[in-house]
């Protein structure tokens, strides 16, 4: 099979060469392993019992091989993290080194490789990455004061963003039929319970509270429903529900397995907007994931030619759905230009702005999600009003929506069609 080039590997390339070690980290399944072979000269696969006795044997002997070297699973044997910082502090280190697996290991004291290992996270896949759309507009471009938006795309609409919600990033699921996609989307979400808990150091005593958990969170994706809220939702006959400390278990490991990928709430350090909420918004890593947790599928989601079959709050969950979609593709194209990307909320839910993205030099742009192909005054009146609050930071307004067209509306607000937005 051919390797699909990834976003992050221009940022790879530009950090292998100064910077002698780095941790690709993500969930299982994204692809990290894929990435890092494309650059080792030598691989070492912990999960091979064989490679592992050797690493074992001699540690910092295997990382006097030619470089980069591949450390793939680390976590399976922990102290070659500490025998690579050695190596990196030694007047002439032997690497680059990629190492691939878990940021964290349970039980294990390691040097927390600050100053010597940079963890460069990955992500699923985004719509340019999937190869489904050619983007005509750049989040780069505009973060550098690019005016002109334009590009347009036939034959891409609702539906589209349906499958592609549905289908997933993960590189090894999403060129399965459908059912196939279903079953493996079943399994991960088992496995993250059945194995994945225990692996992480965190015995699962009832299996079926962990998923109900994990289903009352992707319901509340994109939203910034209470974790207390989210631990009822899990239980909604009113029997009994999780222990708080429980569920704050099951939200580290899950943190630390990559699979919650909240967005933090902007806090700016003026005053400007000084009531604004602290909550985290929700998303699984991957919007197949929160869509697979409830039992959707595109048929349930979008149903024929007609539209979207309308159940009780489906529209909502579709269009939050939509947003964790968005949210992905952004947050990858925006880790490469060393951007980071936030929520806005007011305390009081007067206003809040969908996604903050502010860049390394302090530049802000405020990003707004519509599930529709048509953005009317009322859709931008969140950015208008960020942008009068916080008029030094602001650099752009934007509306990504399910369209055809980019354009600049009369009054500069950017409007983009997920399909043609790329880094």
């Amino acid at each position: 099979m051919s390797y699909t080039r990834r976003v992050l590997d221009d940022e790879l390339d530009d950090l292998l060469g100064q910077i002698p070690a780095i941790l690709i980290d993500g969930p299982k399944g994204v692809g990290k392993t894929e990435t890092a072979l494309k650059r080792a000269k030598t691989v070492y696969r912990l999960d091979d019992p064989s490679v592992l006795q050797i690493i074992q044997a001699d540690p910092s002997g295997a990382l006097r091989d030619p470089a980069p070297i591949l450390i793939d699973e680390w976590q399976r044997f922990p102290p070659i993290w500490d025998a690579v910082k050695r190596n990196v502090d030694l007047p002439k280190h032997t690497g680059p080194f990629i190492m691939t697996g878990s940021a964290y290991v349970p039980n294990a004291t390691v040097h927390s490789g600050a100053m010597r290992i940079h963890d460069l996270r990955m992500r699923p896949m985004t719509l340019t990455e999937r190869g489904v759309t050619s983007p005509t507009v750049s989040l780069l471009a505009l973060a550098s004061g690019e005016r002109k938006v334009a590009g347009s795309i036939e034959d891409f609409g609702l539906q589209n963003y349906v499958q592609e919600i549905v289908a997933s990033g993960f590189p090894g699921i999403r060129t399965l039929n459908e059912r196939a996609q279903q079953a493996m989307l079943d399994s991960y979400l088992s496995n993250i319970v059945k194995k994945d808990f225990p692996e992480a150091g965190h015995k699962v005593r009832k299996p079926d509270s962990v998923m109900a958990w994990l289903r009352a969170y992707a319901a509340a994706t994109s939203t910034t429903t209470s974790y207390e809220k989210i631990r009822d939702a899990s239980n909604p006959r009113n029997t009994t529900v999780p222990a708080k400390t429980t569920t704050l278990a099951y939200i580290e490991v899950l943190q630390m397995l990559r699979i919650l990928d909240e967005v933090p709430a902007w806090l700016p350090g003026s005053n400007f907007l000084a009531e604004l909420g602290q909550a985290p918004k929700h998303h699984l890593v991957d919007p197949a994931l929160a869509a697979r947790a409830l039992g959707m599928t595109r048929k349930r989601l979008i149903g024929g030619e007609n539209g979207p079959i309308v159940y009780p709050g489906q529209d909502v969950l579709l269009g939050a759905l939509f947003e964790s979609l968005v949210t992905l593709c952004v947050r990858v194209y925006a880790q490469v230009m060393g951007a980071q990307l936030f929520h806005l909320r007011t305390r009081d839910t007067r206003h809040e702005v969908d996604l903050i993205l502010v860049t390394a030099d302090g530049k802000v742009i405020g990003i707004e999600v519509k599930l529709s192909p048509q953005v009317k005054s009322e859709d931008v009146k969140h950015l208008h009003w960020l942008k009068e609050n916080a008029k030094t930071s602001v650099m752009d307004l934007v509306v990504i929506t399910t369209g055809n067209t980019a354009f600049r509306r009369s009054d500069d607000v950017a409007v983009i069609p997920l399909a043609l937005l790329g880094q």
